[in-house]
Formats: structure tokens, C-alpha cells, sequence
């Protein structure tokens, strides 16, 4: 059995960051990311949103459907998104469906609040 979809959420240098642990797929935890992405975004006023996906050990279309949700949520509040962390598979998804140009990968978190810190 794969484990669900964990979120772990928290805000560093008016940054948002979701850590996200277990499978991005198809199934009841996955709507948990737009809730929480949503609750983040609302709550408080960020410069950008930082997703983490280093542990998340499977994706499917339906897990990229909801990080363009994010993404979407992210961009009509003003932030920037970048994804980090970001495994072969993930990577390789990402190119053959072309949101690599949408959801903008970093290689690690400095590097994202870096990149999020210019805007």
C-alpha cells in the first residue's frame, strides 16, 4: 500500500513552503493540497509559494492537475511558484506534458527564495 499524501506547511521570509511526502495521485488526500495551498495563500501575505516534492514517491496526472491549481491560486494572489526537489520522474512528467515552462523547478530551497526574492 503507497501512503497518501502528506502536507506540511509553513512560512519562512514571507514565503509559503508545502512539503509534500507520500503519493501525488488520483485519490481522497489529493484535494487536501488545494485546501491547504488555499488556506496558506489566504491567510497571509506572501511573496511566493515554494512546493517540495523530494518525497513524494509517485505522481499521476491527476497530482499535476492540482499543482497547476496550485500554481493558479499562487499566481491570483501575486506569488511566484517553484517546485523543489523535484526527482527524474517528476521531472521527465513535467517535460512530456510541457508544465515545465508553468511550474518552474529549483534544485533546492535556497535557491527558490532566492529565485522568489528578486520578483
Amino acid at each position: 500500500m503507497t501512503p497518501a499524501l502528506t502536507i506540511t506547511p509553513r512560512i519562512e521570509d514571507e514565503i509559503g513552503i508545502l512539503e509534500l511526502a507520500g503519493t501525488l495521485t488520483l485519490g481522497p488526500s489529493l484535494i487536501s493540497l488545494r485546501n491547504t495551498a488555499r488556506q496558506l495563500l489566504e491567510g497571509n501575505k506572501l511573496r511566493g509559494v515554494i512546493v517540495q516534492v523530494g518525497a513524494v514517491t509517485q505522481t499521476d496526472s491527476s497530482g499535476l492537475g492540482e499543482l497547476t491549481v496550485v500554481y493558479t491560486l499562487a499566481t491570483k494572489k501575486g506569488c511566484a511558484l517553484r517546485l523543489v526537489n523535484v526527482k527524474p520522474e517528476l521531472r521527465k512528467l513535467l517535460m512530456l506534458t510541457r508544465l515545465d515552462g508553468l511550474l518552474t523547478t529549483c534544485a533546492d530551497l535556497a535557491s527558490a527564495k532566492s529565485e522568489i526574492g528578486k520578483r
